[in-house]
């Protein structure tokens, strides 16, 4: 480990004791690890020892930078597996992470539009709108037309940082790969580099801004679910400008019940967008904890959701859509059978595994769970139950999977939060029984033949010409196998001369020896030369 990584590793440990994480942690066998660094580390002490759990994690968090505060922000979600005081703690991290000076913002920004921002804005206050762990965002107005929109710039020298844990994280991810073979199923690398590729991607604000033009595009048509405009004339790699939204942040019960929210239709509304961006769009908001997230004030009857930083966005290919919305739909009918066949199908578990046996065990794992009412029953729950039983049957980890498992464990999360009665199997099935049956069946054949009539109409005067050609092609495959089967039967029987006359020589060499013995010398110098001959021959007809 370099010097630098040691260094990083060590500021880890000590921001840890330091804030009294270790004591967050109950005395089990997972967390021997975390009580023992206390015992070695002894001259590090507890130095917030009158600050509550919940605070202490969040500023230890927040000391550690961005890598540390987006694992925060994913575990303010799960507001079913913490108590509130941490929840509420670690919900800070969403936009209230403490900013950076207004002054040195505006810097960043007249630098990256090459120009004092009074040029192309006005009103612009440096007291910013919310801070995050990537990013601040500002508010002024266009000085062409006086809209008020926001204007978000990249934290100075934060690269620095976030290169330094990646590289951290890749070399613990290494080590675990190499003296825990079991882990290699994991796929740790495989999981730091895509971890790593949604940070970096993160910092290229001209990336976000295309995401959230084409996530707009998408719902255009669709009112669930609103995206602000993107102003592209002055955005760039470090600032981004879009229009100023006011709504109310979706974390916030007591106003949204002020306002007259019809909560339960909102949080089965979270759930229907979820789903029409995975399977009906491919390009999902794979960043949707409440910092993230607000809802339009307007029409509370009728409430829709408002997305926001589209930095993170997932996509998925035809092939894992398919198995995706079929498992689902498993699940939800309780076939056991099929999940595990879908599961050894994919790939995602060896091709060899006992279908029955897994089968068994999901079955084992599940229909416990699944005596509960479904409004009950947590989804994230049943996929982390799944996931472990999966790993006793070898399964591998999918990359491609992590953000949409991290999605809908937000959605879900904010949509308990909004209305705990949610029915999140309710909600989604008859989504993904209709998208499965314009998949497959005679609706699905029409949909395919809609969409590639053009191609063929174009292909269409070509065909005559095609065809000729490959019955031409034919013709000559034809004549080459014929010369292909000719010459290896005369190869073929030059190769049975050559052991005749092989087996002639070595005959007569025999009788030439014992001519030779019987001092018949005249006849066995003959019968010698007579051998020699037969070989040479042969020799030539295995090299021709």
């Amino acid at each position: 480990m370099r010097p630098n990584e040691f260094r990083r590793l060590y500021q880890i440990i000590q921001v840890q004791l330091n804030y009294g994480l270790d004591e967050l942690l109950p005395l089990h066998s997972f967390s021997r690890g975390p009580h023992c660094l206390r015992k070695m580390c002894f001259w590090l002490k507890n130095e917030h020892k009158e600050k509550m759990q919940g605070e202490r994690l969040k500023l230890a968090l927040q000391h550690l930078g961005p890598v540390w505060i987006k694992f925060g922000q994913m575990l303010s979600t799960r507001r079913d597996l913490f108590s509130p005081e941490i929840a509420d703690q670690l919900a800070f991290l969403q936009d209230q992470v403490e900013p950076f000076d207004g002054v040195l913002a505006k810097a960043k920004m007249e630098e990256a539009l090459g120009g004092p921002l009074e040029t192309w804005f006005d009103d612009f206050n440096l007291t910013p709108l919310a801070s995050a762990s990537i990013a601040q965002v500002h508010t002024a107005k266009l000085k062409e037309n006086g809209r008020e929109v926001v204007l978000k710039v990249i934290r100075p020298d934060i690269l620095p940082v976030i290169q330094a844990d990646i590289k951290l994280m890749y070399r613990m991810a290494r080590i675990v790969a190499r003296f825990l073979p079991e882990t290699r199923r994991l796929k740790p690398l495989e999981v730091v580099r895509e971890y790593e590729k949604t940070l970096l991607d993160e910092l290229d604000l001209m990336r976000e801004a295309a995401n959230a033009i084409q996530l707009r595009r998408n719902f255009e048509n669709d009112h669930i679910l609103y995206v602000p405009e993107v102003f592209c004339d002055y955005c760039k790699t470090s600032l981004m400008v879009s229009e100023r939204i006011y709504g109310i942040q979706i974390s916030d019960i007591v106003s949204l019940k002020a306002n007259g929210t019809n909560l339960k239709l909102l949080a089965e509304r979270g759930v229907q967008v979820f789903f029409t961006q995975v399977f009906r769009d491919s390009f999902f908001h794979a960043d949707m904890h409440p910092g993230n997230v607000f809802i339009g004030h307007d029409s509370p009857e009728d409430p829709h959701w408002i997305a926001l930083d589209c930095g993170i966005i997932g996509t998925l290919n035809r092939e894992d859509k398919r198995y995706l919305a079929e498992n689902f739909l498993a699940f939800f009918n309780r076939d056991y059978r099929k999940v595990a066949e879908l599961h050894v199908d994919s790939g995602w578990v060896p091709h060899d595994t006992n279908v029955a046996d897994f089968e068994f065990a999901i079955r084992t794992v599940c229909e416990p769970i699944f005596e509960k009412p479904l409004c009950e029953i947590s989804f994230g729950h049943v996929l982390l139950n799944l996931f472990s039983t999966a790993r006793h049957f070898h399964m591998e980890v999918q990359p491609q999977l992590v953000l949409l498992q991290k999605t809908l464990l937000y959605v879900e999360g904010l949509g308990r939060q909004l209305y705990p009665q949610l029915d999140l199997w309710d909600t989604a099935k008859p989504f993904l029984e209709d998208w499965i049956s314009h998949q497959i069946g005679p609706k699905a054949l029409l949909d395919t033949i809609k969409k590639n009539a053009p191609f063929w109409a174009e292909k269409l005067p070509e065909l005559p010409d095609l065809l000729y050609d490959n019955l031409r092609q034919g013709r000559l495959i034809n004549v080459r196998m014929d010369e292909m089967y000719t010459h290896f039967m005369r190869a073929r029987k030059q190769h049975n001369r050559g052991k005749f006359l092989l087996g002639v020589g070595a005959t007569l060499m025999v009788s030439s020896a014992i001519l030779y013995g019987n001092q018949i010398e005249d006849v066995a110098h003959f019968t010698g030369a007579m051998a020699l001959s037969s070989w040479f021959l042969a020799w030539r007809l295995f090299n021709q």
